[in-house]
């Protein structure tokens, strides 16, 4: 008999025999549905009904584990049981862990059952700003009444929060409203009699023809407690085999293991030895049995594991003598524990390269995890770990940084030393552990014995200081004393890291910076190999700034693997270049480049302790920009609450956030994001609006708040600032924020010439917002012919930037759309208002209409089931076509369009 474990292990690989999702891809297309939607923002149910047996539990379960594969969504699941349904919210325990104070045992009266469901309602919102939901009960007509109740609570108010809930019940068992709107039904017939021949005939083929197997399957179909019949069978024909056919049998399940057809199992096993080369009778057909995911891993089961090591050791050598891939070899290497030879060693590390650029980095980890357990050398083996620890990091950074901790231990070079120094500063400032950070480095460059390795360590410090205000400013200090020592290898590194304080300070011009780069760059005098990605991290971000936009671009492509394969956050030269890349994609307006680049490296990093913060700003602008408000808002949640330290990054945070709240009309906080983001700046001494333009952000929200005075003089420091380092990007920025605190004439002057600087700089997205405030000013002033050829030129070039993805719903089509619609129904609403000429979408007419009967924000959000932001963005853009700024003007303005 095989063992318990035997059994299930059997039992899990027969139910692979068979399809449970079997004509039921109606159903999963509504659930991918719903989940994309919710993955979006927007949240949706799915209620899927079904008679018994017909396989609802099984669709919820493959939903489940489709998106827990992803890792894109985290998941809650429930079942409803009739035992459990007369206990209150036993079903909602099951979903929230809390305390009886928090979810009672009785039920409740009205008031206070809804201030539980509105708790509850909270509590699911803020783990879905974190990151979306799948909410997913089983059998929900067998729950408890007050269960029922919340989660028709939850689904009336889905909009806008990124959650999907799905739910299964019976045919006919009641559930509770749901409503239609947000979410649909399906129901699961019965199989054709197609799919039905198709299951039966995958069972029999599992059998091969072998009376044996055909016999256990039927007994199996049977059901009846106990391990698999098939199972049983297969392992006992390996206990009673003699020992020629016994070893013949394991050979071809563990081949078959990774080879998926007969005959190259076959031909695996054959290159074996000589009693292989010569099968008895039947081997192949033996070969077809075991190719059956459940018959093999019953012949496994029924081994014991010193016979597998051997043959698995056999068929890796012959593999590898034969040329085969390194994966193909390290998938028999890992079930050798402790591998026994040194070349097996090799040949993970070279799986591990072969998985790494294809993606695949868990597999890398684990090849490398198990090429440790080899005899190695003590260097090769601070070598590896050097490496693995630098590959955990994107899945546990406490543990990677262990593991570079252990790698420095074991080096005794003073070169090696350096490295594995650099690479754990680098994660543990990736931690935001910037202190011991520095003081690894530090205690490590005190020891150093060569001066380039000095060198090298200092200019590595230096960077990762930057996360510090004070430290960074140490530093500076320190590298314009090693300038004038340093090497001709170490020098450019050093020399780039000035440059940036000096430029962030203001003392430095863009043409300055770039006379110190571009020679150094186009030199072919090498650079100190240990600090080269450093140096191209440095050199990309001056050029970065200096609106060198491709030239930046080319060296972070240059340096960084290309995709799938993901940058190494254990090298600071590649945390650089990964910044540098994303920033400058968003602005040269490739939104959707931004994501396809750096979403992958978030979603490996982001909750496992590495801080990407500076990262997920950018990514949160470039959802923002395409549209996707309510994604970008939950990026910025990501991004998590500031550490005491004093890193740049968090002021790139606060400067995202400024942007999204100016955006919802919410001119206060956007002021204190941007006041804030400053506050930051001027600690660590950049000045600069080349980085985070705060002071421009900062007047155009003191310019809405009616303090036109206090924005001046933030817009008139910035544009000093901006002329200094001399970009037509940044100078013509703060033109336009300055056009928006001074007089109307000044500020015509001040938008034509932003304009025309911006017509010469890769920034189109503030020339299209410059060429819309130019073209509504010159409206203002009688203009109309100009104005309205700006406000067209704006919205083309909006639209150009945005094809082919989000054309319709990027942040600036919309804009541009909507002050064309508005500049002309301004002309033509006085000679015939009517209700379409209004220039407000069917959603904000349905708004500002409960608004105008004198509704609150909150009664609109029951009314209309929406949520409190997206109820103010509609009010907010409202406000804004239509040219006022308080409720009580709605009256009169929407009468001039012939409204009521």
């Amino acid at each position: 008999m095989p063992s318990t474990s035997q059994g299930r292990s059997a039992r899990r690989g027969r139910e692979r025999v068979g399809n449970p999702m079997a004509e039921r891809g109606e159903a999963a297309a509504l659930a991918e549905e719903a989940g994309a939607s919710a993955r979006a923002g927007t949240g949706r149910w799915l209620l899927v009904r079904a008679l018994p047996g017909m396989g609802r539990t099984a669709l919820l379960d493959e939903v489940v584990r489709r998106e827990s594969a992803r890792g894109a969504m985290a998941v809650r699941q429930a079942r409803g049981s009739r035992e459990e349904g007369a206990f209150p919210f036993a079903l909602l325990r099951q979903l929230f862990p809390v305390t009886e104070e928090e979810m009672p045992f009785v039920c409740e009266s009205s008031a206070a059952e809804q201030r539980t469901f509105h708790r509850l309602l909270v509590e699911v919102a803020r783990d879905a700003r974190r990151k979306p939901l799948l909410l997913a009960v089983d059998d929900l007509h067998e729950a408890d009444a007050p269960s029922k109740r919340w989660l028709g609570y939850l689904a009336r108010r889905l909009a806008g929060l990124p959650v999907f809930l799905l739910l299964t019940a019976s045919a006919d068992g009641f559930v509770g409203p749901l409503p239609e709107a947000a979410g649909t039904t399906s129901h699961l017939d019965p199989l054709s009699p197609a799919a039905v021949r198709r299951l039966a005939g995958s069972a029999a083929a599992a059998a091969h023809g072998n009376p044996a197997l055909v016999h256990a399957l039927l007994a199996d179909a049977a059901g009846g407690p106990g391990p698999s019949r098939y199972g049983r069978t297969v392992a006992g024909w390996v206990r009673s085999a003699d020992p020629v056919v016994r070893a013949l049998l394991l050979a071809l399940a563990v081949a078959a293991q990774h080879c998926p057809h007969p005959r190259a199992v076959m031909r695996e096993v054959a290159a074996l030895g000589p009693e292989f080369r010569t099968p008895p009778a039947g081997a192949d057909h033996l070969a077809r049995i075991l190719c059956e995911p459940s018959a093999r891993e019953a012949a496994l089961g029924a081994a014991h594991p010193a016979e597998l090591a051997v043959i698995r050791g056999r068929m890796a050598r012959e593999l590898d003598e034969s040329g085969a891939s390194a994966a193909t070899v390290a998938a028999h290497l890992v079930h050798l524990d402790p591998l026994p030879e040194r070349w097996m060693t090799q040949s993970l590390e070279d799986a591990a390269e072969e998985a790494l650029r294809e993606g695949r980095t868990a597999q890398a980890v684990a090849f490398l995890r198990h090429a440790l357990t080899g005899p190695l050398p003590v260097g090769r083996r601070a070598d590896i770990t050097l490496r693995l620890g630098a590959l955990e990091l994107r899945h546990n950074a406490d543990a990677g940084v262990r593991r570079l901790r252990a790698a420095l231990e074991l080096h005794a070079d003073p070169g090696d030393r350096a490295a594995a120094a650099s690479a754990l500063g680098t994660a543990l400032a990736a931690q935001g552990r910037t202190e011991s950070a520095l003081k690894v480095l530090h205690r490590e460059n005190r020891t150093a014995d060569d001066a380039g390795c000095a060198d090298a360590l200092r200019s590595v410090t230096a960077l990762i200081a930057s996360h510090d205000a004070v430290a960074w400013r140490d530093a500076v200090a320190g590298m314009r004393e090693s300038a004038v020592t340093a090497s001709a290898a170490t020098e450019p590194l050093i020399r780039a890291l000035v440059a940036e304080y000096d430029a962030g300070a203001g003392r430095l011009s863009a043409a300055a910076v770039l006379d110190l780069v571009l020679p150094r760059l186009a030199s072919p005098e090498p650079v100190e190999p240990r600090i080269r990605t450093a140096w191209l991290g440095s050199a990309a971000t001056l050029l970065q700034w200096a609106d060198r936009l491709t030239d930046a671009r080319a060296l972070a492509d240059a340096c960084l693997p290309a995709p799938p394969a993901l940058p190494d956050p254990a090298d600071v030269g590649h945390q650089c270049l990964v910044s540098v890349r994303a920033e400058a994609a968003l602005m040269a307006g490739d939104f959707g480049r931004v994501l396809a680049e750096n979403t992958p490296l978030l979603d490996a990093c982001t909750e496992r302790g590495i801080r990407l913060t500076h990262l997920t700003a950018m990514v949160a602008l470039a959802r923002h920009e395409l549209g996707e408000h309510e994604a970008a808002w939950r990026l910025l949640g990501r991004g998590g609450a500031e550490n005491p330290d004093s890193s740049w990054e968090w002021n790139e945070l606060h400067y995202a956030r400024g942007v999204l709240h100016a955006y919802e009309g919410d001119h206060r906080a956007a002021l204190d994001a941007f006041l804030a983001c400053g506050a930051g700046q001027d600690a660590r001494d950049f000045v600069s609006p080349v980085a985070t333009p705060w002071r421009s952000g900062a007047a155009l929200a003191l310019a809405r708040l009616g303090r036109p005075v206090e924005g001046r003089a933030l817009a008139d420091e910035e544009l000093a600032h901006a002329r200094t380092w001399g970009t037509p990007r940044t100078v013509g920025r703060a033109l336009r924020a300055r056009a928006a605190v001074v007089g109307s004439r000044q500020a015509l002057e001040s938008l034509t010439e932003s304009v025309a600087l911006l017509r010469t700089a890769p920034a189109p997205v503030e020339l299209v917002e410059s060429l819309l405030d130019l073209g509504r000013a010159r409206v203002q002033v009688g203009n109309r012919r100009k104005g309205s050829a700006d406000l067209r030129e704006a919205y083309d070039l909006a639209v150009q930037l945005l094809a082919p993805s989000s054309t319709g719903r990027g942040r600036v089509v919309v804009e541009a759309r909507d002050a064309v619609a508005a500049n002309a129904t301004r002309r033509t609403c006085r000679t015939a208002p009517v209700d379409g000429d209004s220039p407000l979408s069917p959603s904000e007419r349905r708004i500002v209409g409960l608004a105008v009967q004198g509704r609150t924000n909150v009664q609109i959000c029951a009314e209309l089931h929406l949520s409190r932001r997206t109820v103010e963005t509609h009010l907010t853009n409202a406000y804004r076509k239509l040219g006022v700024t308080r409720r009580t003007q709605l009256v009169a303005r929407l009468a001039e369009f012939g409204a009521t």
